[in-house]
């Protein structure tokens, strides 16, 4: 379990308690400036909260080495980096250095991984060559190589298309481990998430069930939006301006 306690980030989180399970699909939402990606970078220690702590299965996350924390935890974020000289194979070994000296060089993984993302064909394509939705790919592709027991994602559906959407989901939902995932789209967050947390303000709003937590009365104050659902789809109309 990752466990977030009192944690607070300048003035961007203030006193967010979270825990994140090492099984199923754990959404964070909330609308833009809410804190999702700044909480997501304090599980992983892209940032440092300005209070509070971080636990990865009960250590914490201050006292892991980097190797350590990488063997836990793999991280697909909003704006990788990436050499694009590098073929697809190669960016995605990447997620074996942490296993190196223990598993070699983990062909298999990677394979694996790439067949996973529908990139196994393009596996010695120079990455300058791809779409933005295949760099995607390959950076969780990247991820699953890594054979971590958490991952932790911001955005990942960006400049994917809605077949590879559903491919991601797929891929999370028989992740064998906790996958963390920052939404913006909260049909996906109630048709795919185990537990979803609402950020408002840097606060946690509510926290549990998507079907408990994911209702017009909590959501329509904090989006500015009237919020209609019909069975498991959302929709959405514009508040009047008063």
């Amino acid at each position: 379990m990752i466990e977030a306690r009192g944690i607070e980030y300048r003035s961007i989180l203030r006193g967010v308690d979270a825990q994140f399970a090492d099984r199923g699909v754990t959404g964070i939402i909330g609308p833009n400036g809410a804190g999702k990606t700044t909480l997501l970078k304090c599980l992983f220690g892209a940032l440092t909260p300005t209070a509070g702590r971080v636990r990865i299965d009960a250590t914490d996350l201050a006292t892991l080495s980097p190797r350590d924390l990488a063997r836990s935890v793999a991280v697909v974020s909003q704006e990788p980096s990436f050499n694009d000289r590098m073929s697809v194979a190669e960016l995605v070994s990447l997620g074996r250095l942490p296993h190196r000296d223990r598993r070699g060089r983990g062909e298999e993984e990677i394979a694996t991984a790439l067949e996973k993302v529908g990139l196994l064909g393009l596996a010695h394509r120079p990455i300058a060559q791809l779409s933005g939705g295949e760099r995607q790919r390959v950076m969780i592709a990247r991820a699953l190589a890594q054979r971590p027991r958490y991952l932790l994602l911001d955005e990942p559906g960006n400049h994917l298309d809605i077949h590879h959407q559903l491919d991601l989901f797929y891929i999370l939902g028989e992740f064998d481990g906790g996958a963390v995932v920052v939404l913006h789209d909260l049909n996906q967050a109630l048709a795919y998430c185990d537990v979803v947390y609402v950020l408002d303000g840097g606060r946690v709003a509510a926290a549990g069930a998507p079907r408990e937590v994911l209702v017009p009365e909590v959501l329509e104050p904090i989006y500015n939006v009237r919020v209609h659902r019909a069975g498991d789809l959302f929709a959405f109309t514009r508040e009047e301006q008063q």
